[in-house]
């Protein structure tokens, strides 16, 4: 398996916005859904938001209604839009794909990335 790449992140203000992108090399990446995690400083890692390969789609409640996941399966890639970002949404964000159980729990994935870094300033 081929880990996914996850780009887009940086350095914002509170309540700008980041586009982040997880791309995939292979062509079964339509057949799996992917999620978004991410990690703070010294924190565990927590799922941010799922996308099924029908794109039904589901968020942890911090970040509902701020972030919108999307797939397109052409491109082989899955966005995270998030639109107004807090100081406590600065993380490394990961995205992987879901292959099996509950969906909230990152053991049910694999093919992570090597994240991509926000950091959102007060």
């Amino acid at each position: 398996q081929v880990p996914l790449v996850e780009s887009g992140g940086g350095l914002v203000q509170t309540g700008d916005s980041l586009r982040l992108s997880c791309a995939a090399s292979e062509r079964t990446f339509s057949n799996y859904a992917i999620s978004w995690f991410r990690q703070a400083p010294g924190k565990e890692r927590e799922f941010v938001a799922w996308i099924t390969t029908i794109s039904t789609t589901s968020y942890s409640e911090s970040v509902k209604g701020r972030f919108t996941i999307s797939r397109d399966n052409a491109k082989n890639t899955v966005y995270l839009q998030m639109n107004s970002l807090k100081p406590e949404d600065t993380a490394d964000y990961y995205c992987a794909r879901h292959y099996r159980g509950n969906a909230y729990d990152l053991t049910n994935y694999d093919n992570w990335g090597q994240g991509t870094q926000v950091t959102v300033s007060s």
